[in-house]
């Protein structure tokens, strides 16, 4: 398998293994690396996440036809706010989420590694893409799930044949719960999507996407849930990726959106501090979003400052409010996760940050038929 496991900080490197791997000189996760020498012509075939061969795993994907999902205007937020704004669809994909890109390649990669037995922690639809891309490939799931979550994810997850811990407590519960069962069973594998480099690459065929959709001129602007931060991560890289082999010429401005009952990015960006310090969660719709303390947060903040991007953190009532208006007025149906990014689109017009006449995408990061929707 090409390619390699290197550190976003320093020179270490080392050979693609199954289990996350963390540089012992800067404590980060490693990410995978295939490096391609630009100006080059990028041979394309297909549609989806492996259409873009060139920059993944040499490895026989497992795939449900993940990816490739539409990039359509806003008709009303848009106009409102008077940006170009433009939504990418991730909701659409397999299990309903952008999670599918990165469990399709990382199912990939620990199969073609011998793996039989695959493990994660979750709160919902991480566990149902592991669960369904485990399944596609004969291969041993056990989900670890706060017990709190979606009714419809968990039962999502159990259709897949997966086996599902819920455990009580707060989402860290799980993450230690998991890592636990890892370090007791040699033959689990950690298929985590917060620490995983496979994952992460997965992620950056969206920016890919949306690059190839705009014929190669990227917009100003990108709001993005975060959380664990590998969303936001793979579309920074993506760009950064396309910029290296000459295909854009420019990187757009790539913001990080989180919750305010759980936001150690944005607060972590106000002080100018490189490395987020873990904060006490409050309650927050935004499941998907309460990551107290990020794996990858330190990578998460200088890929902020790398885009010029910022930081912005939206209130529960703000969150709701995009929520229940993006069907009403969009037609599209999402999580709660989305609406962080859409409420942090007009806080961050609202700053000035964003400019009128400015080109903006949002990634509606899954559908909201696996929430309790309120209304």
């Amino acid at each position: 398998m090409r390619g390699r496991l290197t550190c976003p900080f320093c020179d270490y490197e080392r050979e693609p293994g199954p289990q996350p791997v963390f540089c012992p000189s800067c404590g980060v996760p490693l990410r995978y690396e295939r490096r391609l020498i630009g100006p080059t012509p990028l041979e394309l075939e297909g549609r989806g996440v492996w259409r873009w061969r060139p920059f993944m795993p040499e490895v026989e994907p497992v795939s449900l036809g993940e990816g490739g999902t539409p990039l359509v205007p806003s008709l009303r937020l848009g106009e409102e706010l008077g940006i170009g704004l433009k939504f990418k669809l991730e909701g659409i994909n397999p299990t309903g989420s952008f999670k599918d890109r990165g469990a399709s390649v990382l199912v990939s990669v620990l199969l073609a590694l011998g793996a039989r037995k695959v493990a994660d922690d979750s709160s919902g639809n991480a566990a149902s893409a592991l669960a369904a891309y485990a399944a596609r490939a004969g291969l041993s799931a056990v989900l670890f799930v706060p017990a709190h979550a979606s009714e419809k994810k968990l039962s999502q997850i159990r259709a897949y044949g997966a086996e599902l811990v819920e455990v009580p407590g707060p989402r860290p519960n799980a993450t230690e719960a998991v890592k636990a069962a890892c370090r007791k069973d040699p033959q689990l594998v950690y298929a985590s999507h917060n620490e995983s480099p496979y994952f992460e690459a997965g992620q950056r065929t969206i920016a890919y996407e949306i690059a190839e959709e705009l014929s190669w001129e990227p917009p100003d602007h990108l709001v993005v849930p975060v959380g664990g931060g590998a969303l936001f991560l793979g579309i920074v890289q993506g760009f950064l990726d396309l910029l290296g082999l000459g295909l854009i010429h420019r990187l757009p401005h790539v913001h990080a959106a989180q919750a305010a009952a759980c936001a150690p990015i944005v607060r972590a960006f106000e002080q100018g501090l490189a490395t987020p310090k873990p904060v006490a969660p409050g309650e927050t719709v935004a499941e998907g979003v309460s990551i107290a303390s990020p794996p990858r947060g330190r990578e998460i903040l200088a890929a902020l400052r790398k885009t010029g991007g910022t930081a912005v953190a939206v209130a529960e009532e703000e969150i709701l409010a995009a929520w229940e208006r993006l069907p009403k007025e969009e037609g599209l149906y999402i999580e709660p996760t989305s609406a962080v990014a859409v409420a942090g689109v007009s806080a961050l017009v609202g700053r000035g940050v964003i400019r009128a006449g400015e080109s903006v995408v949002i990634p509606l990061t899954g559908t909201g038929l696996k929430s309790a929707h309120l209304g």
